[in-house]
């Protein structure tokens, strides 16, 4: 369904920040302006066993993967549910976000060479505190450290790398702990299980974008 927007994306070169943002922007923009389009790849989930397989729900966040792509980057709807919050963390990959609905106050931290388990998490500094909201959209590099606080029910459409490492950590301000996590290859089969979405958590899911007008 997306083939021929999505070609420039085979070869891109995901370390490359400014790169990711020009072509992801473009199919961003491509699928937030051609709804009926996005409609079509969401409703394909629940058909698709794989793609069922990889989406992913949370108390406070649904994660609805529309395609997985041979090259290895994956393009997802991110639902965040009442009380979503975010501990400061790097990432395994490169991503682009296209704000669809609603918005959340986004904080930036710095490159993950001042990360490990050890660390002191109180010392990490905020360098950079936005606001995302409707049709903004952004490209973050796999070192940064960041953190989202969001508005009920925002929506943002997701163009995620192939995984560029095998784990990333996640600190805790409150604790002052701070603990690595493993990509699904390295993660027990009893966790992939309690988080992968019911056929009736994605129409939940699905029923809830289609009220809000996003698909």
């Amino acid at each position: 369904m997306i083939a021929e927007l999505t070609k420039p994306l085979h070869n891109l070169n995901w370390e490359d920040t400014p790169a990711v943002e020009a072509q992801t922007g473009k199919v961003l923009s491509a699928l937030t302006d051609d709804k009926d389009l996005l409609r079509r790849l969401a409703h394909h989930v629940p058909q698709d066993e794989h793609l069922s397989g990889l989406s992913e729900h949370y108390d406070i966040l649904d994660k609805l993967v529309l395609h997985d792509d041979p090259a290895g980057w994956r393009l997802r709807l991110h639902v965040f549910l009442p009380g979503y919050y975010d501990r400061p963390h790097n990432h395994r990959w490169t991503y682009s976000s296209r704000i669809l609905r609603g918005s959340y106050q986004h904080t930036l931290y710095g490159l993950d060479d001042i990360l490990d388990d050890t660390m002191d998490v109180a010392s990490l500094q905020p360098y950079m505190v936005r606001t995302e909201t409707v049709g903004d959209s952004y490209t973050l590099h796999h070192r940064m450290i960041h953190a989202a606080v969001a508005e009920p029910h925002t929506v943002t459409l997701i163009v995620r790398s192939p995984a560029l490492k095998d784990r990333f950590l996640v600190s805790d301000r409150e604790t002052g702990k701070a603990w690595w996590q493993y990509g699904a290859a390295m993660e027990p089969q009893a966790e992939a299980e309690k988080k992968r979405m019911s056929r009736a958590q994605i129409d939940q899911a699905l029923n809830s974008l289609a009220g809000m007008g996003i698909i």
